[in-house]
């Protein structure tokens, strides 16, 4: 199998990627859901960022600085720098934004490496269905220094419409000029299931059609 294989199958053994009938915070009803809050032991996160440090690697990607937005970027960020280092020996730092500046010890608005005027920084997410995490971050970073923000990394790219009729993958590349790359698209968890990579087939109909209706 693929890497892409493989992580959608470790998505739905570990219960992050399920299927069904789910009503988004967006309001839409869709049937499958990505939870990646259900990452919570230590070898699943371990296992996530070697997936993350393959996307990282197969699209070139180069930085000084991984940058994981609180809360859900955080592990997701240290995990794949952790994985880069120990399985390909490429080593970057990484930081994260806290929610509320910090007035007293070292203070600042960010935990980790310290980011600098020229600085090409990775943001590593969870999902992107809106844009709304990158156009949080983006204002931060810049407040910080004059970094260039090399790229995104998400988990899985929903193909969705995001506050137009663009994807907010498209949507990324066209207001800010940066790529985003995912591990894999719901377009590929489909040819997944068609090629009984896993189970599910009787939800592709359902998928076929909620991508009719706001894919992008």
């Amino acid at each position: 199998m693929t890497y892409r294989q493989k992580f959608i199958r470790f998505m739905v053994e570990n219960e992050v990627l399920l299927f069904g009938d789910f009503t988004l915070k967006s309001g839409r009803r869709a049937p499958y859901f990505v939870n990646t809050g259900k990452y919570r032991t230590g070898a699943q996160i371990a296992q996530l960022g070697e997936y993350y440090a393959e996307c990282y690697l197969e699209h070139g990607v180069s930085a000084d600085t991984l940058v994981g937005p609180a809360y859900k970027g955080i592990p997701l960020a240290v995990a794949t720098g952790i994985a880069l280092a120990t399985k390909h020996g490429v080593d970057v730092g990484f930081c994260f934004d806290r929610k509320e500046v910090k007035d007293h010890g070292e203070g600042g608005l960010f935990v980790g490496q310290k980011l600098n005027a020229g600085d090409r920084v990775c943001i590593v997410e969870d999902v992107m269905t809106s844009g709304k995490a990158l156009r949080e971050i983006l204002p931060k970073l810049r407040a910080e220094a004059d970094v260039k923000v090399s790229a995104m990394l998400i988990s899985v790219d929903r193909q969705e419409k995001g506050t137009g009729e663009r994807s907010a993958v498209a949507e990324a590349k066209e207001e800010f000029g940066i790529d985003v790359y995912s591990i894999v698209t719901m377009e590929d968890v489909m040819q997944a299931i068609e090629d009984g990579v896993i189970a599910g087939k009787e939800y592709l109909p359902a998928m076929r059609a909620y991508r009719e209706r706001y894919g992008a």
